[in-house]
């Protein structure tokens, strides 16, 4: 699934055609300030219901899980930058994990308590899409472990002449 909207726009440009990427300066409230209707026409029904409503993907079935296909993952809902490949690693959970976000502002973190424990929600920093959680079960240096969700991502590689 290359184009991640409904309105067929190619993996460059963020879900709602919006031809203003993160990096042109486009302000987080553009996004954080989109109505939820808006939101589902631009996302397909699984990436809604995970950026939006906080959703999870199935262990072992996401597109991302794993790839070792060098490049940038950004958020399939604004193209903001999220992290690098070289930071990413096998968690054996069967969902796309990585150490560290390439930047402290590209994502939050918020409380979760919606499964009988206390977990750390992770959020894209700019539309504030729910990506998935992280755990301090991760490899060195950081010891951290973002497991993501990979329909809330979007790979742009390496050989496509962008680097992060």
């Amino acid at each position: 699934m290359e184009a991640h909207n409904k309105s067929g726009a190619d993996s460059k440009t963020p879900a709602d055609g919006h031809p203003c990427p993160p990096s042109a300066g486009c302000s987080t409230e553009h996004w954080k300030s989109r109505s939820d209707e808006e939101w589902q026409e631009a996302l397909s029904p699984e990436q809604y219901q995970i950026a939006r409503q906080a959703g999870t993907e199935r262990a072992f079935t996401g597109k991302y899980w794993d790839t070792k296909t060098p490049g940038l993952y950004r958020c399939a809902c604004c193209m903001q930058p999220l992290f690098r490949s070289e930071t990413k690693f096998d968690s054996g959970t069967g969902w796309p994990s990585f150490y560290v976000p390439i930047s402290p502002t590209a994502v939050s973190e918020h409380q979760d308590r919606s499964s009988f424990s206390v977990r750390t929600e992770i959020r894209c920093g700019q539309c504030d899409a729910h990506l998935g959680h992280v755990f301090k079960d991760g490899p060195a240096p950081t010891g951290l472990r973002y497991c993501m969700n990979s329909a809330v991502l979007d790979l742009l590689p390496d050989s496509a002449g962008q680097h992060g």
